[in-house]
C-alpha cells in the first residue's frame, strides 16, 4: 500500500515520466512484495526555480535531472529489503531513461496500519 510522490523538472516526455513511474512501482512489487494493482502515485512537475538541490552531496553529484521519489509505506520491511528497493529503483530508472543513477533521490517514510484509508472513510487495514 505505498503512496508514491514523484517530483521532477517540468518538460520530461510522457514516456520518460511513465518509465519512472513504472520503475518505481515494479521495484516496490519486486522488493516489498506489494500487489500489482497497489499503484497509488502522484507525479509533480515543477519549474526550474522550484527544484532545489545541491550540485554535490555526500560525494553524489546532482543535476537538473534530479528526481525526488517520496514513498510512504506501512512499516515492517527490513533494512536489506530497503537497500534492494533503492538499488532496483535507481538502476531501473537510469536504464530506462536518460536520468543518471546519481539523480535518483529516494525517501521512504513508514507508518502504521491505522494510518491508511483506501476510501469510504474506512481503515481497511485495521482488523
Amino acid at each position: 500500500m505505498p503512496f508514491v510522490q514523484i517530483t521532477l523538472l517540468k518538460g520530461k516526455s510522457p514516456k520518460t515520466i511513465s518509465d519512472i513511474a513504472n520503475s518505481v512501482h515494479n521495484a516496490l512489487v519486486e522488493e516489498f512484495k506489494i500487489p500489482e494493482l497497489d499503484k497509488f502515485q502522484i507525479i509533480q512537475e515543477v519549474e526550474t526555480n522550484n527544484l532545489i538541490y545541491p550540485p554535490i552531496y555526500l560525494d553524489v553529484p546532482h543535476s537538473e535531472d534530479i528526481v525526488y521519489i517520496h514513498i510512504t509505506a506501512k512499516e515492517g520491511r527490513t533494512v536489506e529489503m530497503k537497500r534492494k528497493l533503492y538499488k532496483n529503483m535507481a538502476r531501473s530508472i537510469s536504464e530506462k531513461t536518460n536520468i543518471s543513477i546519481d539523480d535518483v533521490f529516494i525517501v521512504l517514510s513508514e507508518n502504521k496500519e491505522e494510518n491508511w484509508s483506501f476510501g469510504r472513510g474506512l481503515a481497511q487495514l485495521i482488523p
